[in-house]
């Protein structure tokens, strides 16, 4: 069995069909989906997705890449994240790809975000695009080793893991892996220690190769696997039951 550790499964694309999504699921042998908050306003669309549905988990979480909504704060994030089928608090993080200006408020965001993880004791699924200095820096700052967590869609560095690996977070690789010009980070997946790798779709975005164009899903994230098994020369179900393993033991309120 599969497990994608990060999906948007009550984004409109996919919403639309959730019983087609759980099928494809099902066929494809993926057996849990996490479904990662974005925003405070859309917890209650997010709670109604997975409700009735042992099989999807939940986070509580504003992305760094919202501004003019809600702001989550310690209390917050963790009175929500009591809520039945919630695991982890995020998605958080940097993203200084499309910022304008300073970043303060998206770096006080993310030590919120730290803060609530560790006073409720669940991990952090943490978002860093064109930040990861900053990102690491704060991570060490707020002490985020305490509960760890993930690093999702990871496309760093291999300095950069091993800073994330250093801090007790894990290293999720979504359909990226599978790109022509991802070489890099095939390198880098290469060289991940067992343990510490998950692997996810970031649905709707984000397809595999030979999916690419389509919209993604849970049912795709066996693609993702495959090509990891290629590039650590392994086979799909060492990957498909490490990572499962990797996932439970992280998410340990999923099991």
């Amino acid at each position: 069995m599969f497990v994608d550790s990060h999906c948007h499964l009550d984004f409109p694309d996919l919403a639309a069909d959730l019983a087609g999504v759980l099928e494809r699921m099902d066929a494809a042998r993926v057996s849990h989906a996490l479904c990662v908050s974005v925003t405070l306003e859309d917890l209650p669309r997010l709670r109604t997705t997975i409700a009735g549905h042992s099989r999807l988990l939940s986070s509580v979480g504003v992305h760094p890449d919202y501004e003019g909504v809600e702001e989550p704060t310690v209390q917050g994030l963790c009175e929500l994240a009591m809520a039945p089928g919630v695991v982890a608090i995020g998605e958080t993080g940097l993203d200084y790809f499309r910022i304008k200006g300073d970043a303060e408020w998206q770096r006080e965001r993310f030590r919120t975000h730290i803060r609530a993880a560790r006073a409720c004791a669940k991990p952090l699924i943490v978002h860093t695009r064109a930040a990861a200095d900053d990102t690491i820096r704060i991570l060490r700052e707020e002490g985020a080793q305490d509960v760890g967590g993930v690093m999702h869609c990871f496309t760093e560095s291999w300095q950069v893991a091993r800073d994330a690996l250093d801090l007790g977070f894990a290293i999720s690789l979504s359909g990226i892996l599978t790109f022509k010009n991802a070489q890099e980070l095939r390198e880098t997946a290469a060289k991940l220690p067992a343990s510490s790798i998950l692997i996810e779709t970031d649905s709707p975005y984000l397809a595999p190769v030979p999916m690419r164009g389509k919209t993604n899903e849970p049912s795709f994230v066996p693609l993702v696997a495959a090509c990891l098994a290629e590039v650590r020369g392994e086979s799909v179900e060492q990957i498909a039951q490490q990572t499962s393993e990797n996932f439970f033991q992280l998410f340990k309120h999923a099991a």
